[in-house]
């Protein structure tokens, strides 16, 4: 059984977002795996344990932003691969789908790709239907649980936590699963994990590893601009009683004419 788990590189959370000429800035924020992704890995290896699977890391961007690879690794997963090209710049969901999906057929014989719910720079949540649907494959977004999973019969049941409550699931391998932090606590990096992952090597592949073209992005952000700025006054309403209170509130409000 082979697992791939799809992680992003991202800016720390506490991190304070700037558009500075019309570009995102998060100054010099240091950057992480994507917090969701923590918990896709952490079901791959939870699964792996289980039922013997190789977990292969996959992660897209430039050639040095190797720190959500490092963290997957250092957390468990047996081996990475970093898609990287100088076009790869500014990427829609769309085309990352189609490179991704592209990824993991030239890993080749995958049973189960797993994302996270989404990533906390863009948060659309969007990606791992996109690359189910590039692959030909089943999507199963939300899951918080693994019921069941048989490798040699091909099949998973899961359950998926919704607004409305929990839904079980049948699939069939492969399949692309995005898990919710409702999963559980992911497990942190152990210090010869640490250290392992900083000396691991794993390919690094561009547009003609994969026997691809420059994917078209077809939407784009075309201007960026900081929200205004608004001055916020409180008052407080004086008065001697609670009645007179209110009637200098509903005053106040008749000449502001908020009603």
């Amino acid at each position: 059984m082979k697992i791939v788990v799809c992680v992003k590189q991202v800016p720390d959370t506490a991190a304070t977002m700037t558009v500075e000429e019309g570009k995102i800035s998060w100054g010099d924020a240091q950057l992480i795996i994507n917090p969701w992704d923590e918990y896709a890995v952490e079901a791959a290896l939870n699964i792996a344990a289980t039922h013997g699977a190789e977990v292969i890391v996959l992660s897209m961007g430039k050639e040095d932003e190797t720190e959500a690879i490092k963290h997957a690794l250092a957390m468990g997963a047996n081996d990475a691969v970093l898609v990287t090209d100088p076009v790869l710049e500014n990427l829609d969901n769309v085309a990352t789908a189609r490179i991704l999906a592209k990824a993991i057929q030239k890993i080749g014989e995958v049973d189960l790709a797993i994302f996270g719910q989404q990533s906390v720079d863009t948060v659309t949540g969007l990606l791992p239907a996109q690359v189910a649907r590039v692959l030909g494959w089943p999507a199963l977004p939300l899951v918080s649980q693994f019921d069941a999973i048989s490798p040699d019969e091909g099949t998973l049941r899961v359950k998926r936590a919704l607004e409305e409550g929990k839904q079980i699931v049948d699939g069939k391998f492969p399949a692309v699963v995005s898990v919710t932090k409702d999963y559980g606590e992911p497990r942190y990096p152990s210090f010869m994990g640490i250290r392992k992952a900083s000396r691991a090597k794993y390919p690094i592949w561009g547009l003609a590893d994969l026997e691809m073209d420059a994917p078209k992005t077809v939407v784009f952000w075309s201007d960026v601009s900081a929200p205004p700025t608004r001055e916020i006054v409180s008052e407080i309403i004086a008065g001697e009683t609670p009645e007179e209170k209110a009637q200098n509130l509903v005053k106040k409000i008749m000449e502001e004419k908020v009603l």
